[in-house]
C-alpha cells in the first residue's frame, strides 16, 4: 500500500513537471492554428515535420551529438579546475588570499565580451568553443565550492577531530560532506550556463551543432528549424536539470530533495 501511494506520488510529480510545457504547446497550436501562411511564427506540426525530415536524413542527430560533446568536454574542463580551485581556496588561507580576490574579479567579466579575444588567441576551431563553455561554467562552480567549504560548521570540524580524524579522513567525512550541498547547486547552476555560452560559441564560424542550424535557419528565413533549436537547446537544458537532481538525490540520501 505504501509503495504504491509512493509511486503514485511519483506520477503526479512528473505530471506537474511537463503540466506548463504541454499547455504552452496547445497554446501554441492554437495561436498559430488560424489557417494562414506564417512564416515568422511557424506551426508545432511545421516544426514536428522539420524535425522528422531532420532525423531521416541524419543530420538532426549529428549536429546534437557534435553539440553535446562540445558541452560536455567545456564543462568537465572548467567545472573540474572551479571544483578543485574551490576546495583549494576554501581549505589553505594562504592561497585563499593569493587567489580568490583575482577570481572574483574576472568572475565579472562577461563571458561574451571575451570572444574576439578568445578568437585571436585561440582560432575559431573547436578549441574555442570548448574553451568559451569552460569559462563559463568555472566561476558557479568555484564560487559555491568556495563557500560550502567556508560556511562548514567548525564544530563539525572540532568534532571530528577529537573523534581522531585528521587530514584526508577529516576531509572525506566531515568537510566534503558538509560543502557537498552548496557544490551540486553549482553543478546545477553550471549546467544551465554551459547551453547558454554554447549557443554563442556556436555561432562563431561553426560548421555543425545546434547554433549552426540555427544561424543558417535565421538566415534561410527557416523560422521552423530556428524554433526547433530553440526546442532542442531546451529538451537537453531539461535533461540536464534532471542528471543534477539524480546526482543531489544520490549524493544527499541523508536530506529530503
Amino acid at each position: 500500500m505504501k509503495l504504491k501511494r509512493k509511486q503514485g506520488k511519483k506520477q503526479y510529480e512528473i505530471f506537474l513537471q511537463w503540466l506548463l510545457p504541454l499547455l504552452l504547446i496547445i497554446a501554441w497550436y492554437v495561436a498559430t492554428s488560424s489557417g494562414h501562411s506564417n512564416t515568422i511564427f511557424p506551426s508545432p506540426i511545421k516544426v514536428l515535420n522539420r524535425a522528422v525530415t531532420m532525423l531521416e536524413n541524419g543530420q538532426l542527430l549529428e549536429y546534437t551529438a557534435v553539440s553535446a560533446r562540445r558541452a560536455v568536454i567545456g564543462f568537465l574542463i572548467g567545472g573540474g579546475i572551479g571544483f578543485l580551485l574551490g576546495l583549494i581556496n576554501g581549505l589553505w588561507r594562504i592561497s585563499d588570499v593569493a587567489l580568490n580576490t583575482t577570481l572574483q574579479m574576472l568572475r565579472n567579466i562577461p563571458v561574451l565580451a571575451l570572444i574576439s579575444l578568445f578568437i585571436v588567441w585561440f582560432g575559431i576551431g573547436e578549441k574555442v568553443k570548448i574553451i568559451m563553455v569552460a569559462f563559463g561554467v568555472f566561476f558557479p562552480l568555484y564560487i559555491n565550492t568556495y563557500h560550502g567549504i567556508k560556511n562548514i560548521d567548525k564544530g563539525l570540524i572540532e568534532m571530528g577531530k577529537v573523534y581522531g580524524l585528521r587530514g584526508i579522513s577529516l576531509f572525506t567525512n566531515i568537510i566534503l560532506p558538509g560543502a557537498l550541498s552548496s557544490v551540486l547547486v553549482g553543478v546545477r547552476l553550471s549546467l544551465g550556463i554551459m547551453w547558454l555560452v554554447l549557443i554563442a560559441a556556436e555561432t562563431i564560424a561553426a560548421d555543425a551543432g545546434i547554433g549552426y542550424m540555427a544561424m543558417t535557419a535565421r538566415e534561410l528565413m527557416q523560422m521552423d528549424k530556428v524554433v526547433l533549436s530553440i526546442i532542442i537547446y531546451a529538451l537537453l537544458g531539461k535533461l540536464s536539470d534532471v542528471i543534477a537532481s539524480a546526482l543531489e538525490r544520490r549524493l544527499l540520501k541523508w536530506r529530503a530533495v
